[in-house]
């Protein structure tokens, strides 16, 4: 178990702190224990303040796609930050940014940079709602989108771990009235007729619909197949609105994210972490007649002191154009299906149930019997206890996992087969003792 120096930090970090963090899942309430106080960081590995080294699956929670450090993007924030960190006025690699997202995702025609992935889904559902001139927004169960009021209705993320507090008709969190939710709607994810059926009654009041093309805050969650394709069908039909939350699948999934994947557009699209290449940022982007309404243009107001800033976009930049090369995006899909493979196949041999969902780079191990995990409710199901347990003995071998079971793992480019070799002999030595 970790204690020495990181146990003394989180002592003090709680007296000044609340929980000592500063985003909820980090305190390990969902796992136990004392959380790791990182240092420093290089390629696949963490290292804490007691230097020891870890296997690092979270890569700041899917942004790192190239790896902690990478050189040529801190070659590039070296050069930029010496000529100012902020100066809320425009810069010309903002347009650079935004000319080479829009190349990679043809749905989005102009962008907009915000700091965040909540600021992201926030401002693109404000934007819905002035286009379409209608309140009602559907969103999915299990799927997260940031921490505004409206959307913190069974959403998954960190709030899955606290879900015993909360009837499923409020908001799964304190201080948000019911009048803030009730105009958001909550069907299961993967289920295309529950869709059909409330969009079909409620028609002339949804602005939009909002997901994660993968679900990645119950875990990883995969698309039925059809399913993605039926809202883009139901939305055309009815003029709703399709809003992509792309945080962590764009350039994530493929260099066009989970719509190139797909092979699919949305109206709007929400993005984040890997834009940032290991700094706070966020981006909304789609079609030029939604996005005319955005202020000073149009009179949907948004606005942010840092958004744009030129370190977070720089670096972004410099870490999208190495994705372009394609190749990468092959060698972690195989990276990744080694090590999956190797998971599974040690929790056959020791009897452990396990499912393992994957796409590309990310997948989850859920402790669960064979059936598929395809929605929030399944995923619910998974044995949390059992998920304590192995994140614990991973840990103990220098391998960190997310902690807790509902949420991604992620591999980068760092990652080697050295990594993925250790990983996958250490798990069926824990797989023995769980």
């Amino acid at each position: 178990m970790v204690g020495g120096l990181n146990k003394l930090l989180f002592q003090e970090a709680k007296k000044y702190i609340p929980a000592g963090v500063n985003s909820p899942v980090r305190a390990f309430k969902a796992v136990g224990g004392i959380p790791l106080f990182i240092k420093k960081a290089k390629g696949s590995k963490i290292y804490d303040v007691e230097n020891n080294s870890y296997i690092d699956y979270c890569m700041s929670w899917g942004a790192l796609i190239l790896g902690h450090v990478h050189p040529l993007v801190i070659k590039q924030v070296k050069n930029v930050i010496i000529k100012g960190t902020s100066f809320g006025a425009p810069t010309k690699i903002e347009t650079d940014l935004a000319k080479q997202i829009c190349k990679a995702f043809p749905s989005i025609e102009k962008i907009r940079f915000v700091n965040s992935g909540t600021e992201a889904t926030m401002s693109a559902i404000r934007l819905a709602r002035g286009y379409t001139g209608k309140n009602k927004i559907i969103k999915f169960a299990g799927c997260y989108h940031g921490h505004a009021d409206y959307l913190l209705v069974q959403a998954g993320s960190g709030l899955t771990t606290f879900r015993s507090m909360f009837n499923v008709q409020r908001s799964m969190s304190l201080g948000v009235p019911k009048d803030f939710i009730k105009h958001t709607i909550v069907l299961p994810y993967n289920d295309l007729n529950a869709v059909k059926k409330v969009v079909k009654k409620y028609q002339k009041y949804i602005a939009c619909i909002i997901v994660e093309p993968v679900a990645a805050n119950m875990g990883v969650v995969l698309p039925k197949e059809d399913f993605l394709k039926g809202l883009r069908e139901i939305c055309n039909q009815y003029k709703i609105v399709l809003i992509f939350d792309e945080v962590i699948t764009g350039f994530r999934l493929a260099y066009g994210g989970a719509q190139e994947f797909f092979k699919l557009n949305a109206d709007l699209t929400c993005l984040g972490k890997i834009i940032g290449g290991g700094f706070p940022i966020g981006a909304f982007g789609g079609k030029k007649e939604i996005m005319r309404l955005l202020a000073p243009d149009g009179a949907v107001y948004q606005a942010g002191t840092l958004s744009g800033n030129p370190v977070g976009v720089n670096a972004g930049f410099a870490t999208l154009k190495i994705l372009q090369n394609r190749n990468i995006y092959k060698r972690l899909e195989e990276k990744t299906n080694v090590l999956c493979s190797g998971i599974i196949e040690n929790a056959k041999k020791t009897g452990v149930n396990i499912f393992v969902n994957r796409i590309g780079s990310m997948f989850t191990v859920f402790f669960i019997d064979k059936k598929e995990v395809h929605n929030y409710q399944r995923a619910l199901k998974s044995n949390t206890q059992q998920y304590k347990k192995f994140f614990h003995k991973m840990l103990e071998e220098k391998i960190y996992f997310p902690p807790s079971q509902f949420e991604a793992s992620f591999l980068s480019v760092a990652h080697t087969e050295k990594d993925i070799e250790k990983t996958i002999k250490v798990s069926y030595d824990v797989f023995r003792k769980i």
